[in-house]
């Protein structure tokens, strides 16, 4: 069996890497793409490498099949906080799109990133419209990701967003896994 390059097996080596300084790679595809279940599989293989990971994830809640929320991970502690919910439900704060974000996760996730001591590995599932456009949702990310030079660090970024990382992070690397399948 082959393994495609965009793999996270491939893509943590050069990672963690002790030639490797100032790496920052940003992970981008199209909604449904994988990113945060590739980010999640990163994760693993380097905590079973006995690697300490910290960061936030974002992984989806599925319903009868129907993405009906999106949780937050911590990687550190495996805690889970729900972010969103479709914007029927009752309990979010925060409007956005099609989401109520739920703003004491908010909160929760930047106090997590703001405690973010040094690490193996680091991941940011994800930055995007509240961040980029809004100053706003998990922020605090921002200031690990521009000093990105103690430690690696991995941020998704959705595409519609991506000349933007790219221009605030010039020496970042993008990784599209929605390429992945042709690799």
């Amino acid at each position: 069996m082959q393994i495609p390059k965009n793999s996270p097996v491939n893509i943590l080596a050069g990672l963690i890497s002790p030639n490797q300084k100032n790496s920052l790679l940003l992970v981008t595809g199209p909604s449904g793409a994988g990113k945060t279940q590739w980010c999640m599989m990163l994760a693993d293989l380097a905590q079973a490498q006995g690697l300490r990971v910290r960061g936030l994830v974002s992984p989806a809640v599925l319903e009868d099949g129907q993405k009906t929320g999106i949780d937050l991970k911590n990687l550190e502690t495996g805690e889970v906080r729900r972010l969103a919910r479709r914007k029927r439900a009752e309990d979010g704060d925060v409007r956005l799109e099609n989401w109520q974000v739920a703003e004491e996760t908010l909160q929760w996730g930047n106090s997590i990133l703001e405690q973010v001591k040094p690490c193996d590995l680091f991941i940011l599932d994800e930055v995007g419209p509240l961040e980029f456009e809004h100053g706003a949702g998990l922020i605090a990310g921002f200031q690990i990701l521009e000093s990105a030079k103690d430690f690696p660090c991995v941020v998704v970024v959705r595409p519609s967003l991506i000349q933007k990382a790219q221009a605030r992070w010039h020496w970042a690397q993008a990784l599209d896994v929605s390429s992945e399948a042709g690799s």
